[in-house]
């Protein structure tokens, strides 16, 4: 007698999530791209293969580490954010810039409009998220307050960007402009703008060294770091899903074929 195969609602459910699983990890990559924003900032490859050492050792320079590996995904599907560092943040005041940095920003995009969201790692909420760098997740972001730069027009943020968290932007896709934009430019674009002076070429996600503030100023040796990773889920669209129930139940009809 052919026993029927049927797949239980836990047997559905674990599929999905290995199908979730699966492109998680192929969103997951380490390319991220050292470049320079403003001023005489530097950075350089360490003698340790991996490493890279950010000097900023004078207010106004800045420098940032940017990927655009999950450009065109949302906040809100953020799973990984993590870098690690690596010199001596005890020569810095604790909970100053310099001992809990680097800081993390994002360009986001409506379809029309560009604007950076950033936090600020003298900023106390943040405080308690160092631990020798970042390991977040969105879950970590969402109740965080989320500052908006780079552009004079909020009319399109939720509450015209006043009082936001990160939860506020979670639907909000990640999307550096191209350099093409940013030479045009907009109302409230500014210098310090995570973009590489003289190319205008820009990244979604960006660690950011330096700033005009001297509290994110670090003497050389300066900031060293390593293992920068964003990795970010991608939500199956219904369509999707779809075919993933068609693959199942298929593959249901197969085995009873065979029995």
């Amino acid at each position: 007698m052919t026993r029927p195969f049927i797949m239980g609602a836990k047997g559905l459910a674990a599929a999905m999530a290995f199908a979730a699983v699966a492109v998680v990890a192929q969103s997951a990559h380490a390319a991220f791209i050292p470049y320079i924003i403003r001023d005489d900032a530097t950075f350089d490859d360490t003698t340790t293969p991996g490493q890279i050492e950010f000097v900023t050792d004078a207010a106004g320079e800045k420098a940032g580490l940017g990927s655009s590996d999950i450009d065109g995904m949302t906040l809100g599907s953020i799973t990984t954010l993590r870098i690690d560092r690596l010199d001596d943040v005890s020569r810095f005041p604790a909970g100053s810039g310099p001992a809990v940095a680097p800081y993390l920003n994002f360009w986001i995009t409506d379809g029309t409009h560009y604007a950076v969201v950033a936090n600020e790692p003298s900023n106390p909420a943040f405080q308690p998220l160092y631990n020798d760098g970042y390991d977040l997740s969105f879950a970590d972001l969402s109740d965080k307050v989320a500052k908006i730069y780079e552009n004079s027009d909020l009319s399109w943020l939720p509450n015209s960007g006043v009082g936001l968290t990160f939860a506020d932007l979670a639907g909000f896709v990640i999307q550096a402009p191209t350099a093409a934009e940013l030479t045009i430019g907009w109302a409230g674009l500014g210098s310090g703008a995570p973009r590489e002076s003289g190319t205008n070429q820009a990244y979604g996600v960006n660690w950011i060294f330096g700033d005009t503030l001297t509290n994110y100023v670090s003497g050389d040796e300066g900031y060293i770091v390593a293992n920068a990773l964003v990795a970010a889920a991608r939500v199956p669209e219904p369509g999707t899903l779809g075919l993933l129930g068609f693959g199942i139940f298929g593959l249901a009809a197969l085995r009873r074929r065979s029995r």
